[in-house]
Order: C-alpha cells, then sequence, then structure tokens
C-alpha cells in the first residue's frame, strides 16, 4: 500500500470515541446516550461527525438524531458554511432538554440547585447551620424542591430526571472538628438520607460522596476535555478529591479511591499529620475565631468572602505547603497530566492558593517525579452541587464508562 493510499483509508476510518456504537435494534437506548454524549462533550457536531466518531451509520446517526430532536433532547445550531457543498447543521444538547436537582450537604451549609441540561444552574436555595442533622436536611431539600417546582410550568416539571445528593460519607466521625455534640451527630450513623427522600419526592435519587461529585462536575463541566488523567482537590470544610484516569472517574475496589483528606503531610512545626488537618475551611474559621474575626460569613456565601488579610495569609501558605506534599506524593505512584485545585471559596482565593501552591513545590525534593500541571478548577464553590445534579442526568441520557452514577434501589 503506498504512503498516499494509506493516508486515504486513515481519514476515511472512523475516529472511536466513549466505546463504539452498533446498529442492532436492541442497542437502540445505548446508542442515543452515545450520540448525546458525544454532542455533550464536544459542544456540538454534525450527523457526518458523529457517524465518524461514534463507527454508527449516517442512516442510523440520522434516525437517532431525528428521534432525539423530537424529544426535545437536541437541537439545531446555525449552519457551518465555508466548505464545498451544503453547509452541515451542528446538533447541540437542548439546555431546556432535561433538568435535575443537586443536593449538596456540608458541614456548615447546604444547597438545592435546579440544573438544566448543559450544566447551567437555573435557581438555588441555600441555608446555613451550625452542624447538619438528618430530619432538618430532609425538611430543607423537600420544601426546596417543592418551592423550586412551584416556579416550573408543567412541561418543564416533566423534564425533571431526578435528585442527585453529594454529601461527605460518615458524617457522624466529625463531631469534635465542627464542634457539634457527639450524641447529636450519632444520629448520622442509623440515617438514610436516600430512602428518606425517595419516599418524599416523585423522582428517582441518586447520593454520591460529596467530593467525588464535585470531581465528576470538573471533569464534565470544567479541565476534563483538556487533562484526560488529573489529580483533583476540592477544599470544602474539610478537603476531598477525586482521581480521573482515561477521562473517566476512578473511584476504585470500595469507592473510596481519591479520598485525599488522610494523605499524611508535615505542618510548619515539621510533624506529619493528616491533610485535613491543614487544608480544610474549619482550619481556617478558627484562625479567624483566634484573631478576633467574626468566621461565620465563611458560609453565608462561598462567593463574597472578604480579605482577612494576615489570619487568611497564613492559612493559603499553609494550605499550599501541604497541597505541595499532596500533589508530590500522587505524581509518584501515577504520572498525572495535571493536580487541580478548587474549593468552597472565591475566585480571587483560589488563584492564590494555586500560585502558592506552584512556589511551595518547588522548595521539595522533586527528583525522579515528573510533575503535573498545576492548575484551578473551572467549576468552582458549586461543584459539588454541580456533580450531585449531574447524577441523575448521567444515569438516564449519557455514558459512563465507570458505572458511578447507578440509582440506588
Amino acid at each position: 500500500m503506498t504512503d498516499q493510499a494509506s493516508a486515504e483509508q486513515a481519514q476515511q476510518s472512523p475516529i472511536l470515541e466513549i466505546s463504539g456504537g452498533a446498529n442492532q435494534i436492541g442497542v437502540r437506548a445505548y446508542n442515543e446516550r452515545l450520540v448525546m454524549s458525544l454532542v455533550r462533550r464536544h459542544g456540538g457536531l454534525s450527523k457526518a461527525e458523529i457517524a465518524r466518531r461514534s463507527g454508527l451509520s449516517a442512516q442510523t446517526v440520522t434516525v437517532i438524531m431525528r428521534a432525539l430532536e423530537k424529544e426535545g433532547l437536541l437541537i439545531r445550531g446555525e449552519p457551518m458554511r465555508g466548505r464545498v457543498g451544503q453547509p452541515s447543521v451542528p446538533m447541540l444538547l437542548n439546555p431546556d432538554g432535561a433538568f435535575s436537582f443537586g443536593v449538596k450537604i456540608g458541614r456548615r451549609s447546604a444547597s438545592l440547585v435546579l440544573m438544566d441540561f448543559v450544566g447551567t444552574i437555573r435557581q438555588e436555595v441555600t441555608c446555613t447551620y451550625p452542624y447538619p442533622m438528618p430530619d432538618s436536611l430532609l425538611d430543607f431539600i423537600v420544601d426546596g424542591i417543592a418551592g423550586i417546582e412551584a416556579r416550573l410550568s408543567v412541561a418543564e416539571r416533566r423534564r425533571v430526571a431526578g435528585v442527585g445528593i453529594a454529601a461527605p460519607f460518615e458524617l457522624w466521625s466529625w463531631a469534635e472538628e465542627t464542634g457539634a455534640p457527639a450524641e447529636d451527630m450519632a444520629a448520622w450513623r442509623k440515617a438514610d438520607l436516600h430512602a428518606d427522600v425517595a419516599a418524599r419526592v416523585p423522582y428517582p435519587v441518586f447520593l454520591e460522596n460529596d467530593a467525588t461529585s464535585a470531581c465528576a462536575a470538573e471533569l464534565v463541566f470544567g479541565v476534563g476535555p483538556q487533562y484526560p488523567d488529573f489529580v483533583y482537590f476540592f477544599i470544602g470544610s474539610f478537603i476531598g478529591g477525586g482521581i480521573v484516569l482515561n477521562s473517566a472517574l476512578f473511584s476504585g475496589r470500595t469507592g473510596t479511591a481519591g479520598s485525599l483528606g488522610p494523605l499524611p503531610v508535615q505542618n510548619r512545626q515539621g510533624k506529619t499529620v493528616q491533610l485535613l488537618k491543614i487544608a480544610s475551611i474549619f482550619v481556617l474559621e478558627n484562625l479567624l475565631r483566634d484573631h478576633g474575626y467574626d468566621s461565620q460569613p465563611l458560609w453565608y456565601s462561598p462567593r463574597n468572602w472578604i480579605d482577612y488579610g494576615e489570619p487568611l495569609e497564613i492559612w493559603i501558605q499553609d494550605c499550599a505547603a501541604a497541597l505541595a506534599q499532596a500533589i508530590v506524593a500522587s505524581a509518584s505512584v501515577i504520572d498525572f497530566s495535571a493536580a487541580v485545585i478548587d474549593g468552597g471559596f472565591p475566585e480571587w482565593v483560589r488563584s492564590r492558593l494555586v500560585e502558592a501552591t506552584r512556589a511551595a513545590v518547588q522548595s521539595l525534593d522533586l527528583q525522579g517525579v515528573l510533575m503535573p500541571d498545576i492548575v484551578e478548577g473551572v467549576v468552582g464553590h458549586q461543584a459539588r452541587s454541580i456533580g450531585g445534579a449531574s447524577l441523575p442526568l448521567f444515569s438516564r441520557y449519557l455514558l459512563d464508562q465507570n458505572v458511578l452514577f447507578k440509582e440506588r434501589q
């Protein structure tokens, strides 16, 4: 075969992504998910491009796209001109095609969002508390959903795919750090928030770890397209994280892979402690209190922190030093292309923290370590809510290679 013939054959070969499709009638639903997943990943694709990337026949793609457009899940974009022949028309996800509720449960606050099919938050309600309790959170979720539903049309309510809850696991174990009475937090040992919410709302309900959900949001709506492999740090009341390999979440044998909080690091006194004892917002809360500041505004709105001066700078530098150690340790195990840092704070805090972490890495022994890019997360403080809201959408409409987003029976 000549070089020219080989090149022509390569151009005609399909570019298979996510997973190749099949043309049998029995896998129609799978192929529909494949098409929507490709459109989501690339922002908009023509029929010919979908066929080339999926391996499906042009006729199959045409049938699927017509059906999805009729169902209101896909819409037509502006024709792309400038090429020989008829202009191609990209198909896009319809923002109004599907909605989902996302719940973020934190140690100091909770939020409930309504998200559309492309990841835009349409409505949000929040609440703060000294510490989370099952009964009050159940009422917040149920009443919040009812309040948002009242502002939706009948057609919009019919397009709600479900409720996704992003919550820390083993909430009862954090009584000391949150200042909550141990006997109150012990209520979480018997609580089944998933079952309780499912019994009171007319939608499928999903539950996932909050940091894992945030990582999923970053994969889908953030840096995922740029970095196929990354380690993810989300700093909330306590730090958590996630791992992405080959553009898919890796949850591990027990589902706890990427639980980065317990990583051992050294503090400024040279003592070895867990990462969460340094790089967590509850540490900043205590610092502010020690310096005579009111720490409550930290939890009112992550967007509107003020610059607390010296205590904030101390916290940023301590966090950066600890994160630098955690990143080097992670990169020693897996050659990640990026380390992504995000959290429940404003963008200007995130930028300062990332810059400080990059500087802190330079003081460490990097011999034999292939360092990843250290970058800011894109999704921001709502990553956990958005990740929670993504759970029903993936379960119902999109493909997921790790089978992470399963509806619990």
